[in-house]
């Protein structure tokens, strides 16, 4: 299935809604938009495999772009909208993107970004285009609405940081199916999600995260009605369940926290009896504030534990999480293998590294040894992470990835930061590390040993906070600084990262609050 059958069979339905302006993007629309957008691929001479990249905030033309490249048979990669003119630049060359598409409201990066992306020798601009850009706007305009003579199934191909500072893009392999062609996560969807065409699907999140754009193409390929938020706000998204009677939803756990948060009047005022299935993931829930959530919403909450790189995929429901609190549910395909340091099998209830087997395969674009890294000497992948199973094959989460940090469900890479900060000429050495926070599940710590040790202090601190926000986006800007005199490494020269984070978690069996 794909929005060209559906809009054959019911052009004028909702594809999807965006929140705040309420304007409606019917199927019909939508089709015509994305054939015109798949014409002008082709007319730019892009063919199967070919890339594009995309640096938007939410907004009604992201996912009209999206289905342009997907049935053109393109990969379409979707950049963080609060990246740097810097980091930007680098996804853009190391994906190869033959075509950049940007907005109006991220004029200011893109102005930047005109004498950058070489390889990139066509940019767009949805809006009114500035200088250095053609107007998307008119450029799809000039073409047929009819779909081009050789539709494929494209894909996304993501970027997501890793522990050496630069991004690695997720690429699975495009074969040349004809569009339309059934996939796996469409059936998982379908199937454990119950998403049918009568589904509407609230998607409070950013469209270039992974699971937000991949439901939302789900939900069209399904034929369903997406509701679209432009920015996350806690009342406003009850309201919009009770608007329009939402029967599906995906959230991070920074989500629940600030609804949970609301003042008792504003969380009781609406009706939310439609929603069905509230899917959660990209960072582990606190096992408190799930249990309120299910006591509010009653057992509708699911979660699931995967990675962009999709080599495997464990889910729970909220029945089975009561009774398996903290656990982030079974494997649905990929087999769960929990090892220890020297690649053995832990018992069961022993922490180890997490490997997925028989899943489906991954690599890391022209990063030959990333994608090594990922692998064991059985073919077994990992994202990096540490947990343990139960007696019934139910995982639990107990580390994270190589001390990356989720700070309100983005994932934030300490190395970047670290790499960019210890070329300070008044810091010596410098740790980055997640520290627990209320709100966000975590928040970027700067641990720094200063050169000159009588400067520690407010002052240079300030000053390393100002000089992280001129150069990184400012997810990723350390929120506060501590200094040390001195910052424990081996004798190799290794950071011993572990004795600084346990110092302001607290414990050393978990690093979930």
């Amino acid at each position: 299935m794909h929005p060209g059958i559906h809009a054959a069979n019911n052009p004028d339905k909702a594809a999807y809604i965006m929140a705040n302006s309420g304007r409606v993007i019917s199927y019909g629309e939508l089709n015509d938009a994305s054939n015109q957008g798949a014409q002008l691929f082709r007319s730019l001479g892009l063919g199967l495999g070919d890339n594009i990249a995309i640096y938007m905030e939410n907004n009604a033309a992201f996912l009209q772009i999206c289905w342009a490249a997907h049935r053109a048979g393109l990969y379409y990669t979707c950049i963080s909208s609060y990246l740097t003119a810097e980091e930007v630049d680098f996804i853009v060359g190391h994906c190869q993107a033959k075509v950049f598409i940007t907005s109006q409201a991220k004029a200011e990066v893109a102005a930047e970004l005109v004498d950058m992306m070489p390889n990139a020798k066509t940019r767009l601009m949805v809006g009114e285009a500035i200088a250095g850009y053609q107007s998307y706007d008119d450029a799809i305009a000039a073409q047929p609405h009819g779909p081009i003579a050789d539709e494929y199934e494209g894909a996304d191909m993501l970027y997501s940081s890793g522990t050496t500072g630069r991004p690695k893009g997720i690429k699975k392999p495009i074969t040349g199916e004809p569009l339309g062609t059934t996939n796996s996560p469409v059936d998982i969807a379908g199937t454990l999600y119950g998403v049918t065409e009568a589904a509407i699907y609230l998607s409070p999140a950013p469209l270039y995260h992974s699971a937000p754009l991949r439901f939302n193409m789900g939900i069209l390929r399904k034929g369903g009605t997406t509701i679209v938020m432009e920015r996350f706000d806690p009342e406003t998204a009850l309201a919009l369940i009770e608007r329009y009677q939402a029967s599906h939803s995906q959230w991070v756990p920074t989500m629940f926290v600030r609804m949970l948060k609301l003042p008792p009047e504003a969380r009781t005022k609406y009706d939310i009896s439609s929603m069905k299935f509230a899917i959660h993931a990209a960072a582990p829930c606190p096992v408190e504030v799930k249990q309120q959530m299910i006591d509010w919403w009653g057992p509708v909450l699911h979660e699931y534990y995967a990675g962009t790189e999709g080599n495997g995929f464990c889910a729970i429901n909220s029945e089975d999480w009561l009774s398996h609190r903290g656990s982030v549910g079974r494997a649905l395909f990929g087999i769960v293998h929990i090892l220890d340091e020297n690649g053995g099998e832990q018992p069961t209830g022993t922490p180890g590294a997490i490997y997925f087997a028989d899943g489906p395969v991954f690599t890391y674009h022209n990063d030959p040894e990333r994608t090594a890294e990922s692998r064991n000497e059985r073919g077994w992948s990992t994202l990096g992470d540490v947990g343990y199973q139960d007696a019934e094959g139910y995982l639990y989460l107990t580390d994270r990835q190589s001390f990356m940090i989720i700070s309100g469900g983005v994932n934030i890479y300490p190395q970047e930061i670290e790499n960019l900060l210890v070329g300070h000429p008044k810091i010596m050495d410098v740790a980055v590390v997640g520290v627990p926070d209320a709100e966000f599940g975590e928040a970027v710590k700067a641990v720094v040993q200063p050169i000159d040790p009588s400067q520690a202090g407010p002052a240079l601190e300030e000053e390393i906070l100002a000089f992280s926000r001129e150069h990184l986006s400012h997810i990723k800007c350390p929120r506060s600084v501590d200094f040390e005199a001195q910052l424990p490494r081996h004798d190799n020269g290794k950071l011993y990262k572990r004795l600084i984070k346990d110092r302001y978690w607290g414990r050393h069996d978990t690093r979930i609050v």
